[in-house]
């Protein structure tokens, strides 16, 4: 039997980068899945790969009525909610000095707020027995340079884990964190690295990795699908960093 027959799955940012190999990797094991994401092309595109056990809603996470209707959507279709990945996240690397109102705002309600109110909003809908993810970040653990305010909203998603793994253990609802490292996604070029760079850019980052690379978006849906599934049933609480070594440097 697949990993996830049965089950039904909900990923935000999942039309890209990690958030759709962990789609693509949730329907080979089974699952139904429905992904959020901004732009509708995008999302049309991803649906497509995903084959017809998917769909896909198009709107802002930051928008908090975006998960309302989310959830009405998954309500009407699937029912019920077995999984949810909170992954879509925004960086805008800059020293503090340089940060303004608008950015800070911005990458917390992204990274932070629609985090919470997506999970609490998916609460309805969660099975017991049920998995949640947070999509969260190296640089929570790791000082790295012009991240201030990136760290400390996914550091807060950890701390929200960790709370809600109390919170939710009485319907046996599992909370855990996929703390990625540098990875190979499309995110590298919104970071303004550019195509002629990328070589020199990946080299320099392999560097300071101990596996001396980056990884690629299908090892961490295969993370993420480890604690998606039942084989990871006695874990809850946890930051499971997929960052081939680079915190212990």
């Amino acid at each position: 039997m697949k990993k996830l027959s049965g089950k039904t799955a909900v990923i935000t940012g999942g039309n890209s980068g990690i958030g759709l190999a962990s789609a693509q990797a949730f329907v080979a094991e089974g699952a139904r899945v429905a992904i959020l994401g901004r732009r509708q092309q995008a999302v049309d595109d991803a649906v497509a790969q995903l084959g017809p056990t998917a769909f896909g809603v198009v709107g802002d996470v930051a928008d908090l009525s975006t998960h309302d209707r989310m959830m009405a959507e998954v309500g009407e279709r699937f029912g019920a909610i077995d999984i949810y990945m909170a992954n879509a996240g925004m960086n805008n690397i800059e020293p503090s000095s340089a940060v303004t109102v608008d950015s800070y705002d911005s990458q917390f309600d992204i990274n932070t707020r629609a985090v919470f109110f997506g999970v609490t909003k998916a609460l309805p809908l969660m099975r017991a027995g049920g998995s949640i993810i947070l999509t969260s970040s190296i640089a929570s653990a790791k000082v790295l340079e012009n991240h201030a305010v990136y760290a400390g909203s996914k550091a807060a998603i950890e701390a929200f884990a960790r709370a809600w793994a109390l919170e939710f253990k009485a319907s046996k609802i599992r909370v855990n964190v996929l703390s990625p490292g540098p990875t190979d996604t499309p995110i590298l070029e919104k970071l303004g690295v550019a195509k002629s760079d990328r070589a020199a850019f990946e080299q320099g980052m392999a560097s300071a990795i101990p596996l001396g690379r980056l990884a690629k978006s299908d090892e961490l849906a295969s993370a993420a699908l480890f604690l998606a599934s039942d084989e990871s049933q006695f874990i809850t609480g946890v930051v499971l960093r997929v960052d081939g070594g680079i915190a212990l440097t």
